[in-house]
């Protein structure tokens, strides 16, 4: 277990979300972790601090009152569904950007539940 916010934060989605989310970010994503049905991806401390809420994702680290961990796996570890590396970590490809990330999330929770950031239903 690693404590998120010293040298990355974490958006956390589930695997519906997080894959179409892949899809959309292409070459442009980071390393993402996953485990079981949930996907994680590296963000820069504090980059989505002021995020409006986005349905069934979550973001922690830099501005939590409350400490986080994740689990980051061996980095030879790229099959699951356990701990793995979905994305593994390689020369430039760490941190994702936050903004075409909050993006590419936005689109895949239109598309898998129809329904807009902050939407309630």
């Amino acid at each position: 277990m690693v404590r998120v916010g010293p040298h990355w934060d974490v958006v956390r989605a589930p695997e519906a979300l997080g894959g179409r989310a892949l899809a959309l970010l292409g070459g442009a994503t980071g390393a993402v972790i996953a485990d079981y049905n949930l996907m994680y991806w590296l963000i820069r401390p504090g980059a989505a601090q002021y995020w409006r809420r986005i349905r069934q994702v979550q973001t922690l680290g830099t501005g939590r009152v409350e400490t986080s961990y994740i689990g980051v796996p061996p980095i030879d570890r790229t099959s699951g569904p356990y701990l793995h590396w979905r994305v593994p970590v390689g020369p430039g490809r760490y941190l994702t950007d936050a903004n075409r990330l909050r993006e590419a999330l936005v689109r895949a929770v239109v598309a898998e539940l129809g329904v807009a950031e902050g939407d309630d239903r």
